[in-house]
């Protein structure tokens, strides 16, 4: 899945620093990964993979991923729609009251649509739905745009969006699409305690990310990654970013009022 190339994600193990795993993956999910956030050590991680994945592939279902999402009327919009943050960026989020539903939630151009049934609802346990389109990151460089169902880490909905583990609540079904406007979408399944879902989920050709074979386990979050890499901030039509350029004029600036001072002493 994704870009279709086998993946070795390498990390240092500094809980401390979130850097708290490494995995080996390739088309067909993953082979072997680690991740933990209780201890300091690390673990090596060994796996044989194809030198040529896509070669002993049948050739990958075509996928549209906004053909469901912007063909259908949108589901109702909750009036409670707030604001939160995942890592600094900015989510619309509204929240899932009932055990079954679908809801819809916008942010610019893109609207997230969800159905859902669980199994049964946790009291404890609040999950939303969020949406997320614009420049993400700390120079806010990368154009991404995300459709999420994810749990929150109290029934606070002020720490929706903050890092969780646990969950116990188990989903029937569920089917998650956005209006994206990139092709280059990825999708996500964890469960609780950071585990993977290899083959509990499908992507259906029309861009729904739904579950297959009956209940989940507990879930934590249920997320498509778009990323739009035409509208990143480094492209322009010079090819050369607005940033870029103000950097390089303060630079050529500063060295001139040195190479000024090094004339008058």
């Amino acid at each position: 899945m994704g870009m279709g190339v086998n993946l070795l994600a390498a990390n240092i193990h500094r809980v401390s620093l979130n850097m708290t795993g490494s995995g080996i993956y390739t088309p067909n999910g993953s082979k072997v990964y680690h991740y933990d956030m209780k201890t300091e050590s690390g673990k090596l991680l060994l796996s044989e993979v194809d030198s040529h994945p896509l070669s002993s592939l049948a050739p990958p279902t075509a996928v549209n991923w906004s053909a469901y999402a912007t063909t259908i009327k949108p589901f109702p919009v909750q009036k409670s729609t707030f604001r939160g943050f995942i890592s600094r960026d900015g989510f619309n989020f509204t929240e899932l009251f009932e055990n079954a539903g679908s809801l819809t939630v916008c942010q610019k151009e893109l609207c997230c649509h969800l159905s859902y049934r669980m199994l049964q609802k946790e009291e404890n346990e609040v999950y939303v739905l969020g949406a997320f389109t614009g420049l993400r990151g700390r120079r806010r460089r990368e154009y991404w745009q995300v459709c999420t169902m994810l749990k929150c880490k109290t029934t606070n909905l002020t720490t929706c969006g903050q890092p969780v583990e646990t969950a116990s609540t188990r989903f029937e079904m569920f089917s998650l699409s956005g209006t994206f406007g990139t092709k280059y979408v990825f999708p996500e399944v964890l469960l609780t305690e950071i585990h993977l879902s290899p083959g509990k989920f499908e992507v259906v050709k029309d861009g729904r990310l739904v579950n297959k074979n009956g209940s989940s386990g507990p879930i934590l979050t249920v997320s498509l990654f778009g990323r739009w890499y035409t509208k990143d901030s480094f492209y322009s039509s010079s090819g050369t970013s607005n940033s870029a350029i103000t950097y390089l004029l303060i630079f050529i600036l500063l060295m001139i009022i040195a190479l000024q001072n090094i004339v008058l002493v």
